[in-house]
């Protein structure tokens, strides 16, 4: 009897599109910076500091809401969240929930992917907590924990799924579209480390509900829960207790290992703000938001289809990453071959790309840029080099960022469309292959022989069509 699977997300989102962190004026921009030196008083928490709500981060919330088709109230406010740990330096985390009403800023929305639909159960709004580095000796794992506070208080949006996935590839294939998405939005540059993050609650069968931490990436995640389902489904054959805990994913060994007893909410003992107003969102404020939302994926795919004409799997594998969409647009501003350039990219280019799914641009290892494969798209339709020969200059540009014209003539691969050169290259065919001349007078199919005769003796640069058309011309005057 098959085992019934139920996995729900909670994907935390860096609003990295600001200048500065959610309560205070420290720049959200942390990355590269000496440990905990971008913090202040208010990131501590310390007696006497007042948080001052960052009005652009509440906007960039509302879009994702509003891009997830989301309910947004009327109102929202903020609570603390406490608990003791250790890159909490206030011991409580302001956030948002659902705790006296409606007071995430989204809820209820729902998000479609191919023929499913995942319910999304709340959009929170909230601070991010510091890093822990775990240093690993060689006896015990992580003999000592160091912390870096200056992620403390960065703007954070947390999507919370309804348990609706039952795979984790599609768990997987959700969070790619959560990321193209937001950085559609421009609220977060997911190719920044730690910008997106995702723990995982996953039960078999009724059971306990299981939480899956410190997954660094989302193919790391996939892997993470599929570990997660074998070992209850083994657990639940042997009449093992499944417990309600927290696990860590250990990546080295790939395996999940117990961390701590999942907590339940009111272990958290949310308490209202009192130090942050209401905010109150009114319906101009709305639409106005509406009003300047850049064009989301979906919309974006419509358009890539009515536009350019392209297939809708086509649109669809460019439009999962905006990066790659953006790439294919820039591309034919240079030559408006739209179908060319877009088969290029999907069907060659993508084969180097780095895929990993974690974040990294997919054009990290390649040196390519938009001019180079629109030209290149140009030469082989004008005929000047044949798709093969594009392929492999293709191969060459990626690594060294040359212009595909300059790779060409410095290879002499360019095609050979000079009646003259291709002329003298038939008439030593014809000299060599007298034999197979003679078959080609009696049986045109022969022709075939003494073409390839000829591109082999121009190295296949001759252009195949003025060299078909000068051979029958040939063979008519022999005759």
């Amino acid at each position: 009897m098959s085992n019934a699977i139920k996995i729900g997300l909670e994907i935390h989102c860096q609003l990295t599109g600001l200048q500065s962190k959610l309560f205070c004026s420290c720049s959200a921009d942390y990355r590269g910076k000496l440990p905990n030196e971008n913090i202040c008083p208010i990131c501590y928490g310390l007696p006497g500091t007042l948080p001052l709500l960052n009005q652009k981060a509440v906007e960039f919330a509302g879009m994702i809401s509003i891009a997830l088709d989301c309910l947004i109230p009327a109102q929202t406010m903020f609570y603390r969240k406490n608990y003791f740990y250790l890159d909490l330096p206030k011991n409580f985390q302001l956030t948002q929930y659902d705790t006296y009403g409606k007071s995430s800023i989204g809820s209820g929305g729902k998000l479609y992917y191919g023929s499913k639909t995942i319910r999304i159960r709340r959009v929170q709004l909230e601070e991010d907590p510091g890093r822990l580095i775990y240093e690993e000796g060689n006896t015990q794992a992580n003999l000592y924990t160091l912390i870096d506070y200056n992620r403390s208080g960065v703007a954070l949006v947390e999507i919370v799924t309804e348990p609706d996935f039952e795979d984790p590839k599609d768990a997987r294939t959700f969070l790619n579209k959560i990321g193209s998405i937001v950085e559609h939005l421009g609220v977060c540059d997911t190719k920044l480390e730690g910008a997106i993050r995702c723990d995982a609650n996953i039960s078999i069968d009724e059971g306990k509900r299981v939480e899956i931490k410190n997954v660094g990436s989302f193919r790391e995640l996939e892997r993470a829960l599929s570990y997660e389902i074998t070992r209850q489904k083994s657990m639940s054959l042997r009449s093992i207790e499944i417990k309600g805990e927290t696990r860590h994913w250990d990546d080295s060994r790939k395996v999940t290992k117990k961390s701590r007893t999942k907590e339940e909410e009111q272990d958290y003992r949310y308490l209202p703000e009192a130090d942050i107003p209401t905010v109150i969102f009114e319906r101009e404020f709305l639409l106005s938001l509406k009003a300047k939302m850049p064009e989301l994926p979906y919309d974006r795919k419509t358009r890539f289809i009515s536009s350019y004409q392209l297939s809708e799997q086509v649109a669809q594998v460019l439009i999962d990453k905006k990066e790659l969409a953006d790439f294919f647009e820039s591309a034919i501003k240079v030559y408006s071959s739209a179908k060319e350039i877009a088969n290029w990219i999907v069907n060659d280019l993508m084969w180097h790309m780095d895929d990993a799914g974690d974040g990294r641009s997919l054009f990290a290892n390649l040196k390519i840029e938009p001019n180079h494969i629109a030209k290149l798209a140009k030469m082989v339709d004008q005929n000047i080099i044949s798709r093969n020969t594009a392929k492999t200059i293709l191969s060459q540009i990626i690594r060294t960022g040359e212009d595909p014209s300059n790779v060409a003539e410095k290879n002499k691969v360019s095609k050979i469309d000079d009646k003259i050169v291709i002329s003298t290259a038939i008439e030593r065919v014809f000299d060599s292959e007298k034999t197979a001349v003679d078959d080609a007078k009696m049986n045109p199919n022969a022709t075939n022989y003494l073409l390839g005769k000829v591109m082999q003796l121009t190295g296949g640069r001759a252009d195949p069509g003025i060299a078909s058309q000068l051979i029958k011309k040939r063979l008519n005057q022999s005759e």
